[in-house]
């Protein structure tokens, strides 16, 4: 059984909000992460991911409407393939 990873998103008002990493995937060269926020939703985030230097990372808000369509169906192909 693996463990759970966590991280905390910190927004622009100093709210913080800790989310589950469902995953990292790759998709037309490009790597993207999953989050599942702690707080009761459903709802799940989907960003673009970057790994940086010393272990930091950055995720990437994906603005355009077709790119975040097909994030969210390669996340649910890959979620029902598990």
């Amino acid at each position: 059984m693996e463990e759970k990873e966590f991280i905390t998103l910190e927004y622009n008002d100093g709210t913080e909000l800790e989310c589950e990493i469902l995953g990292i995937f790759d998709l037309d060269g490009k790597e993207y992460i999953a989050l599942l926020p702690q707080n009761d939703s459903d709802e799940i985030f989907l960003y673009g991911y970057k790994e940086l230097e010393d272990d930091e990372f950055e995720l990437i808000d994906i603005d355009d409407d077709e790119e975040f369509e097909k994030v969210a169906a390669e996340f649910d192909r890959l979620m029902e393939e598990e």
